[in-house]
């Protein structure tokens, strides 16, 4: 039978990641002859011809390609994902696709259009579970057109945002996002662009600190949106919800179950993991467990560590989510603007005050993001885990201007001298809602619907 993998394509000009389906080659034919040239043959045995015909009929009926018997290479392009699986000897559609992306479109490669007319997709002051991290324009923030860029896909269109959709596919079931702060903007953002659907008294949002997750439900749909909060999706010494900030952050390695119990039986997870993981050249990685009275630690390249993680995620994936009737996406690392000099402003500078975007469309940033993308294209392209891959991190890139900046609640009282000086206070990894993160989820629902 033939088999699938799936390989990435970094290009050096903006490291987008791109997967490819391929049928690989199966061996050569016992035979010193090809199929092809038995049936050139003239005088062919009725029986012999008729066992052909046979073959090739159970080949076509049961889905596998022509290739399995030709031994010859076809290769499909996609911008993320398989469009089918293969389960057994049947091609079926990823669960909940009702359709399919233009062959050959990237939706993560594009443009940003400046759209009035569409934008935003709905107003702070409508959405009442924005975090008073994210609400900009309660803060003070002075200019709104953050709000209005629309991402243009090149040579095709974004499938509009459907709400009704989305929560008719979610009645019944649960979806989740797993990952740190920034997955849970992109949550809230989720949540903003489906609640007006929904009367007041049938919807509830509830947090639960002793699993770390929140919960809005859409009780008419009977139906769960959760942030579950694991910054590393390892067990860390991080994980308390509310009090995380840790300055010597240690993981466990592979200890992957002490979160992913809460994760089972979830319909559609959305996992996200990176800032947290960026300390430094090197990572602290724990072998034994938080309880030893003797911690037996290890220091290693942060890549590494990422890596292992990214392993000890999709392994999970294959034990406990199952392809035929859910769905998992990996958001890729959202980036931060703490550094004017990178896209050639003035030095010392960072997010604050930016109200454009950034032009040059071979923009990346620092060479640490280029090296978190290479590990997420090795482990990604090396394994057959169907998981839908959200490359967000160039199109944020550009985005300089949609930063919550200083117009955010302070969790701390601020000085005199950061008063005084606001860019050394200027959130620049964190996004305003509405803004960005709402495209994060067009992309979502793309991928979820039109894969």
């Amino acid at each position: 039978m033939c088999s699938v993998s799936l390989q990435p394509q970094i290009t050096p000009s903006n490291t987008i990641i791109r997967f490819h389906m391929r049928l690989m080659k199966p061996p050569p034919l016992s035979s010193s002859s090809s199929a092809a040239a038995v049936f050139r043959k003239a005088r062919l045995s009725p029986y012999l011809f008729t066992l052909l015909v046979f073959i090739l009929f159970v080949c076509v009926l049961y889905g596998e390609d022509l290739t399995c018997i030709f031994g010859q290479q076809l290769q499909l392009t996609s911008s993320s994902d398989p469009i089918v699986i293969r389960t057994g000897k049947k091609r079926e559609k990823l669960p909940f696709a009702v359709g399919k992306t233009d062959e050959g479109c990237d939706l993560f490669s594009g443009r940003w259009v400046f759209d009035e007319s569409t934008r935003p997709l709905y107003e702070e002051s409508e959405c009442p579970y924005i975090q008073p991290q994210l609400t900009c324009q309660e803060h003070g923030r002075p200019d709104k057109d953050y709000q209005k860029w629309r991402w243009q896909p090149h040579g095709c269109d974004l499938p509009s945002f459907n709400a009704t959709l989305m929560l008719e596919t979610l009645r019944g079931k649960r979806m989740m996002f797993v990952g740190d702060s920034l997955n849970r903007g992109q949550y809230v953002s989720m949540i903003c662009l489906l609640h007006k659907l929904i009367p007041d008294d049938a919807k509830s949002m509830e947090s639960f600190d002793s699993d770390s997750r929140t919960v809005f439900t859409a009780k008419t749909y009977n139906a769960t949106i959760e942030f579950y909060w694991a910054p590393f999706l390892l067990e860390s010494n991080a994980d308390n919800a509310v009090v995380h900030r840790i300055s010597d952050r240690l993981v466990r390695k592979g200890s992957v179950n002490k979160h992913g119990k809460h994760w089972k039986g979830v319909d559609v997870l959305v996992f996200n993991t990176y800032l947290w993981w960026m300390t430094g050249l090197e990572f602290k990685i724990l072998l034994g467990s938080f309880n030893d009275e003797v911690k037996d630690i290890v220091n290693v390249p942060t890549t590494e560590a990422y890596r292992m993680a990214m392993k000890t995620m999709l392994r999970w994936v294959r034990r406990n989510m199952d392809p035929k009737k859910t769905r998992v996406f990996f958001t890729s690392m959202s980036p931060s603007h703490g550094k004017s000099i990178e896209w050639g402003g003035e030095p010392g500078g960072n997010c604050y005050n930016q109200t454009t975007l950034i032009e040059d469309p071979n923009y990346w940033g620092s060479d640490s993001r280029k090296n978190i993308m290479e590990v997420i294209g090795e482990v990604f392209g090396k394994t057959t885990v169907p998981i839908s891959f959200l490359n967000i991190t160039q199109l944020s890139n550009y985005r300089k201007d949609a930063h919550t900046s200083i117009y955010k609640k302070q969790w701390s009282p601020l000085t005199p001298e950061q008063l005084a000086n606001p860019v050394s206070y200027a959130d620049c990894v964190h996004w305003c809602l509405p803004g960005l993160q709402d495209t994060w989820n067009e992309l979502l629902f793309a991928k979820l619907f039109y894969p």
